[in-house]
């Protein structure tokens, strides 16, 4: 692929805005941000060499609206667009029309995007590469009749995924036939109002699974992995806490999960950075492929602290028309890294979403530390987006010293004006089965049952001086 641009606008807000402008500035490139009303203040349109207003705080209206991104596009000179992730980001008609507008989409190919982005497509294409799944149905079930018949094949208890799902959502699970035919209309339903495609696929459900992710780089001729990460610690299927390495696997199981992820990417000849997902049975010591994402992850960071690639950069350089400068042996793990999700919600109160004007933030610092956000002090955190905040990610020479230096830096960090996630984390450094990597991703929401979180009568602050 050839393509050259000076420009690049970034399609999207928040910390992952931020994070793709140092990578550009840092590669000479000038920024672009898009923002919407709510966003007009946002720490990317103060970074970015320009900013352009894309529409209302809603964000059909903004962030998901395809002309207003190519509008701004053109009217700043814009030669190629960053999706990040969600929103646009993994969308083949997005990545299309980025292209037939004459703009470089950083990103895979519309094709590939297609191909792997849909689940029961993805799966497919894992089957032909020879990369095991998780035993389920061949593609999508149409009628309940093909249900009941491949599950009793498959065996209970069996899930229901939706086909064109994404972040956890559109999935159900049935413990029998009769629960199975109860919920195929309801998931199918689901799946149509939330991703305006009703197809749903079967699989296998895993008792006792631990989420591992491989993180991979291509240039559409040639992939290389930067190894896995484990992201087991969840809350209603979203990811709250991950590690890299996954201290669950041997060196054994991590070549042949890594040497199959890079088998599938080949396949689709995979251009830029991408993850393969799957499920470990801690039980049977088995992975199965589940599903790729087709852009970069949001706990990218954990990986670029144990091999020391910055993926975004890569990314960058890649769409630049440049080949991959990565050789295999080149790519070495150094450490062990853990990055924890610092979002806008009360844990007290079921998570519920708190936004609002954030009037001191300490970020944390040392060695090993790193905080990708987009707080800063006076800012207000709109009520229209994901509550995601920013991500503390530390590194160190092990995983007990890694902890270590997370229960620090979680002790550091001070957000006040809105409840937080910190909090959660603090206490999750102190449970027995987390600091022994005893988990799986059903562990955090029935340890959150069993230990009622109650937050600090004020929150934590640093000692003033007497």
């Amino acid at each position: 692929m050839t393509a050259k641009f000076e420009k690049l606008l970034i399609a999207n807000r928040g910390e992952i805005a931020v994070r793709i402008i140092r990578a550009a500035k840092e590669l000479g490139l000038a920024t672009v941000a898009v923002y919407s009303d709510a966003d007009a203040d946002s720490l990317a349109v103060r970074m970015a060499d320009e900013a352009v207003h894309i529409g209302p705080s809603h964000a059909s209206k903004s962030y998901l609206n395809v002309a207003a991104v190519l509008d701004a596009a053109r009217s700043c000179s814009a030669g190629a667009v960053h999706p990040g992730y969600g929103f646009l980001s993994e969308s083949a008609e997005f990545a299309e029309q980025v292209e037939a507008a004459g703009l470089v989409f950083v990103g895979p190919t519309p094709h590939a995007i297609r191909t792997m982005g849909d689940k029961a497509a993805a799966r497919a294409a894992a089957l032909r590469a020879g990369v095991p799944c998780v035993p389920g149905s061949p593609g999508v079930v149409d009628s309940a009749e093909a249900a009941l018949q491949m599950a009793g094949d498959i065996g209970y208890p069996i899930m229901i995924k939706a086909s064109a799902g994404g972040g956890g959502r559109g999935i159900r699970v049935a413990a029998d036939a009769a629960e199975l035919a109860k919920q195929l209309p309801l998931a199918m339903a689901e799946a149509k109002a939330a991703f305006g495609n009703g197809a749903v696929y079967l699989e296998r459900f895993i008792r006792r699974a631990r989420h591992i992710e491989v993180q991979i780089l291509g240039d559409g001729e040639r992939v290389v992995h930067c190894f896995e990460r484990e992201c087991s610690l969840q809350r209603r299927r979203q990811k709250i806490w991950e590690e890299a390495p996954s201290a669950a696997i041997s060196p054994a199981t991590r070549a042949a999960l890594c040497e199959s992820a890079l088998r599938l990417a080949n396949a689709v000849s995979y251009r830029g950075a991408g993850t393969l997902e799957y499920l470990y049975d801690d039980e049977t010591r088995e992975f199965f492929f589940i599903e790729m994402n087709t852009r970069i992850q949001v706990e990218h960071p954990i990986t670029e602290m144990v091999t020391g690639i910055d993926l975004v950069k890569e990314m960058l350089r890649i769409s630049l028309g440049q080949p991959l400068r990565l050789q295999q042996d080149d790519i070495v793990l150094r450490g062990h890294a853990i990055e924890v999700r610092i979002n806008a919600e009360n844990a007290a109160k079921n998570f519920m979403p708190s936004p609002g004007k954030v009037t001191e933030l300490i970020v944390p610092g040392g060695p090993g530390v790193r905080f990708d956000t987009m707080l800063l002090p006076g800012y207000t955190v709109p009520a229209f987006y994901d509550s995601l905040l920013g991500k503390l990610i530390v590194h160190d020479e092990d995983r007990a010293s890694a902890l270590a230096r997370l229960r620090r830096a979680l002790g550091e960090l001070v957000v006040t004006g809105i409840h937080t996630t910190a909090a959660l984390h603090q206490r999750l450094c102190e449970e027995p089965a987390i600091r022994e990597a005893q988990f799986h991703t059903g562990f955090l929401e029935t340890w959150l049952a069993e230990h009622p979180f109650v937050a600090p009568a004020a929150p934590p602050h640093p000692r003033s001086p007497a």
